[in-house]
């Protein structure tokens, strides 16, 4: 029999099945469970339907059994049945996992900020959350987050100082707070700062109103590595400027490492001081442009990750197809589909995603997108149709088309129908090659590359390209 004595025991098994689930399962299938028996080898779990019942004893069965071992050691079965007594509200033999779950996440929060590394004179405020192991290096980051890890590996030494700018929103924060992160962790007793511009100049006012400029520079000057973002809106401050310009001056003779970021490379600055502008052009100036659709897909997974949330592989297509200049608002529209989820427990679709994208970004003409509405070339056409449509064309069987058949009359039908799922419906290379008989995606962007120099030359082969994206009109 249960007793109240063992309903501890029951919450120490639900909060270690917690850490050992992930948290779209956790939270669909452990609603609330009771402990209906506990004697000898068998723990016996009660829950709320047969639907539940036969999914946690088919999906989670080993999990259960290791983790019971964890609390009654010397439980070896956990069985599942169906408590009717489980919604009683007069029922005390009964623990609601969505209340421990919400504990827990309570706890690892508080754990997590005070896990934060602490400010340097309130300014050393980098976070933890932009470790660069959560950074997607794309073709065009390469350069700047390289030039990152060299600086990491020898402060002062490499790339001194060194100067990244880009758009809004393409990663130069997570850069500088990661490098100041690692930087720090290599070198525990380095001081390293990192700052916005806005920060600065408000601690500069600060310090003049207050009489205290003497030990601002004091302060600032013993940095080992300072970063400074969005050194843009230094922009027509003159007096932060000039001490901007000796603190600069200081630190660099010192060999010590200097980091800036900006919207726009320095000659672009046209209201900042000359002298300070041919400054931040000592060292190395590298630009970050904007990612492609694969990497924005991975910047998505990477996150969602991040979230234990699992994005449907047609939805995280979508999303990235759509969303393409702006990192932060791939982010902004996870957390959106996040914050759903566990409010409502309702999973992104591609219907919801568009109806989002209509209420927020209705200005944006985003690519894709037909007469301002939200119909998207993406989803027009599926992959049996290209299929189809390209085996019909060239007069070939689709079966041998999607087959492992080397026969010359089907490479260029397979490149041509390869090449339309790549850059018309903006498949992934993993996507294609799943579809044509589990093909390493290696081999597909091969394909698709080879077609892409062949259409350089072959004017049929394009004018045949067009016929087939006018049938199925992408």
């Amino acid at each position: 029999m249960t007793h109240l004595s063992e309903l501890p025991q029951l919450q120490n098994f639900c909060q270690l099945l917690i850490g050992a689930l992930r948290k779209q399962d956790f939270l669909t299938y452990f609603q609330k469970i009771s402990l209906v028996e506990c004697q000898g080898e068998t723990v016996v779990l009660g829950v709320v339907s047969e639907f539940i019942r036969d999914n946690m004893s088919f999906r989670f069965s080993d999990i259960l059994t290791s983790t019971a071992v964890q609390v009654w050691p010397e439980a070896k079965k956990v069985e599942i049945v169906v408590d009717v007594n489980i919604e009683n509200p007069s029922y005390t033999q009964v623990i609601d996992c969505r209340k421990v779950f919400r504990g827990v996440q309570t706890q690892n929060t508080k754990e997590k900020k005070e896990q934060t590394i602490p400010a340097h004179q309130g300014k050393e405020d980098f976070s933890s959350r932009f470790d660069l192991n959560h950074f997607v290096v794309w073709p065009s980051n390469q350069l700047a987050y390289s030039a990152c890890d060299a600086v990491i590996r020898k402060p002062g030494l490499n790339y001194n100082p060194l100067f990244l700018y880009s758009e809004v929103g393409l990663g130069k924060t997570h850069l500088l707070q990661g490098t100041a992160l690692e930087i720090k962790k290599k070198y525990p007793d380095k001081k390293v700062v990192y700052i916005t511009s806005d920060q600065f100049v408000s601690e500069y006012v600060n310090a003049v109103k207050e009489r205290k400029i003497d030990q601002m520079r004091a302060r600032f000057r013993t940095i080992d590595v300072l970063l400074v973002d969005d050194i843009q809106f230094l922009a027509g401050k003159k007096g932060t400027q000039e001490e901007i310009y000796t603190l600069f001056n200081i630190l660099y003779d010192a060999g010590k490492q200097i980091i800036l970021s900006s919207d726009c490379p320095p000659k672009e600055l046209t209201e900042i001081e000359p002298r300070l502008v041919s400054r931040f052009e000592w060292g190395i100036m590298v630009d970050i442009d904007t990612p492609d659709f694969e990497t924005r897909l991975a910047i998505l997974q990477q996150k969602a990750r991040e979230r234990e949330f699992i994005v449907p592989q047609e939805v995280a297509e979508y999303i990235a197809y759509n969303l393409g200049r702006n990192v932060r608002e791939i982010e902004g529209i996870l957390n959106q589909m996040v914050a759903e989820y566990e409010l409502d427990g309702c999973l992104p679709t591609i219907d919801s995603i568009s109806s989002r994208f209509n209420r927020l970004w209705i200005k944006h003409s985003e690519i894709g997108r037909k007469d301002n509405g939200i119909k998207n070339i993406l989803r027009s056409v599926s992959y049996d149709e290209v299929i189809n449509a390209v085996s019909e064309y060239f007069g070939v069987d689709s079966d041998a088309l999607l087959g492992n058949s080397r026969s010359r009359d089907l490479m260029i039908p397979r490149q041509v129908a390869m090449y339309l799922l790549k850059n018309k419906l903006r498949y992934t290379y993993e996507r294609i090659g799943n579809i044509f008989n589990g093909r390493e995606h290696s081999a597909v962007m091969y394909s698709c590359k080879k077609l892409e120099l062949l259409l350089k030359k072959d004017q049929r082969l394009m004018s045949d390209i067009y016929s087939l994206r006018e049938k199925l009109g992408v």
